[in-house]
Formats: C-alpha cells, structure tokens, sequence
C-alpha cells in the first residue's frame, strides 16, 4: 500500500470542492447540532489530527508503525500529570510540553527502530509502545489499569485576559477544528518541501536515495519524531475533551484504528486521513448499533463489519474514499463529454 499507486497526493478539483464543502458543514455544525454531536464531531477531529500524523509516517514515508498510540497517550499522561487537583493550569505551557514529551519519546524510540525495514520495523515499533503500556498499565503511581482523571479543562488566560473558554463545548469545538486545519496546513506545505519530496523518495525506494547521497536515516528520524509529536498533540486535546485517560490509548488496537482510518480516507494526502478518521468513527457508531437478528447481536460483532469493509474498499479503491471521489469525478466528466 506504499506504493505510488496507492497515493493520491495531488489532490484533482472534484475532490478539492467536496472537502471545502465539507469544511463549510464542520463550521456550520455546532449551530445545528446537539452538544452530544457537537462533541462527537471534536472526536472525530482529534482523530482526524491522530490519523494525520500516522500518515506522514505511512502515507508518505512508508513506514508502517504499529505502536503510534504510545505517543498518543503519553501527551495525555502528561496533561493528567501536569494538571493539579484542585485547579487548572495554563494552556500555554502545558500542551507544548506535552507535545514534546511525546516528541522526546518518539525520538529516542526511533534512534533504535528506524534502523529496521519491513516486518521488523513493524514488529519493533509494537514491541516499544507494549513497553510503554505496560509500564503504564502495572505501575500504581502512574494511575494503574484504572487510568487517571483530569478534573479541569486547560486554562487560556493570558496577562490577565481569557481569549476563549475550553469548558464551553462550543469553544473546544472551533478550537479543535482550528488545531486540525493548522496542522493540515503544515503538513501539506512539508509534503510539497524538499523535505517532504525526500521521504517521498524514500517510500518509492530508499536505496536509491541513499545512492544518490541522502541521509535516509536523518529523514526518516526526522520524520518519526515529527509525527509522534502530532500524534501528541491529539492525545493532549483528547485528554481535554474526555477528562480521562488510561493505558488502553496506548494500546496496539488504537494504533490499528489509525491505520484503517489512513487507509479508509487514502494514504499519502493527509485529508484523506482526516476522511478516513470521520468514515471510521462514523461506521464504528453505525456497526455497534446493529440491531439483534434472530439470537444473533450484530452490533457485539461490529470488528467483523468493519473488517469486511476495510477489506472490500482495499479491494476495489486502493485510493481510499478520496481515490473513489476522484474516480466517480472523472467518470462523470468523461459522460459529459
């Protein structure tokens, strides 16, 4: 799935309209939906923001990780670590340090793992995030198997001045929305910047970037630590939104619903990342609540559909949802002609 046919990185017009279609829907929404939605919609974002991430390392770099969650919930740690008791603590020093704490992580995790290829690269990067959760998991101090609570939403104030309010659902709404397109924005000028051309390169064939003189090693650190910092940034914003957080978003199933989001939206663009993050959480809701048939709970068995699906859309869209807008773009416009 690394290969070039896989990717979709220039983005054709058909597919640029459906996505400012859908910005203009994620603006609107807060002001047609109910605060549940509203809050299940900044899920999706956050997710949309994991998947991201995960992409600059599968999509565009073709290194396939099994342990991106470790990151993820590291910064939600830190957020639950950083965050007294008894009052609320600064937006604006807490999210940088969690964003690189699992920065920090990622980069002494990928000293060790990016020295592998294939199936041992994969096989690594799940034995170090098992590290990560069991240390997590089996130690009381850092919150046990029961997690830990953070009792307040960061605060904004800034010289005296509060610019927005986390605790009102609305605000961590639009403040979500504006971290994704940030992030979305950056990533999409680093795909198109001689560093971004590069990892590309060394996703098609690393050997003959590495002949021609690149540092492939350097990239793909680089590349590794950058998105364990991302990966990061979304697990402080979950942890802001849920008020909670425990080993189990370190788990290997968290880094296996990055990957069929990344796969589901098509790799290698990051807005299909951001799709495949929506399409994921939205099948995921529709599945569970499958109703019984017969003595049959469809919904109990919502990983089997959800299987299915990612299997017959590898099958017939290697592109992802965004593979299948462009080509139902173009066939509509070979009609036309």
């Amino acid at each position: 799935m690394s290969s070039m046919k896989s990717n979709l990185e220039v983005l054709p017009r058909g597919v640029q309209i459906t996505l400012v279609l859908g910005l203009v829907a994620l603006i609107a929404f807060p002001f047609a939906g109910t605060d549940f939605y509203t809050q299940m919609v900044t899920r999706m974002m956050i997710m949309a923001i994991f998947a991201m991430s995960l992409d600059l390392l599968q999509g565009v770099t073709g290194l396939v990780s099994l342990g991106h969650a470790a990151y993820f919930g590291l910064a939600g740690y830190a957020l639950a670590f950083l965050m007294p008791q008894g009052e609320a603590v600064s937006l604006w020093w807490t999210l940088p340090v969690a964003v690189l704490a699992a920065g920090l992580a990622a980069l002494i995790i990928g000293f060790f793992v990016v020295r592998t290829h294939g199936i041992y690269f994969i096989m690594v990067t799940m034995a170090f995030a098992q590290m990560v959760f069991f240390l997590f998991f089996d130690n009381k101090e850092l919150g046990g198997s029961d997690g830990l609570y953070i009792n307040f939403k960061p605060d904004t104030t800034l010289f005296g001045w509060m610019p927005f309010d986390l605790d009102n659902k609305r605000t961590l709404y639009y403040f979500t929305l504006a971290v994704m397109l940030g992030v979305y924005a950056f990533l999409r000028r680093l795909l198109w910047s001689p560093f971004g051309r590069a990892l590309a390169g060394i996703r098609v064939n690393e050997h003959r970037m590495r002949a021609m003189g690149f540092g492939t090693f350097r990239y793909k650190l680089t590349a590794f630590t950058l998105a364990g910092a991302l990966a990061g940034l979304a697990g402080y914003l979950w942890g802001t939104q849920t008020g909670y957080i425990n080993p189990e978003l370190m788990g290997f199933h968290m880094s296996a619903h990055a990957i069929m989001m990344v796969i589901l939206g098509g790799m290698g663009n990051f807005a299909g990342a951001i799709v495949g993050a929506f399409a994921f959480e939205y099948l995921l809701h529709v599945f569970k609540d499958l109703p019984m048939v017969g003595s049959v709970n469809l919904g109990k068995h919502w990983q089997l559909w959800m299987g299915l699906f990612i299997v017959l859309l590898v099958t017939f869209a290697p592109r992802g949802i965004l593979g299948l807008v462009e080509r139902f773009g173009k066939s509509r416009k070979a009609d036309h002609e």
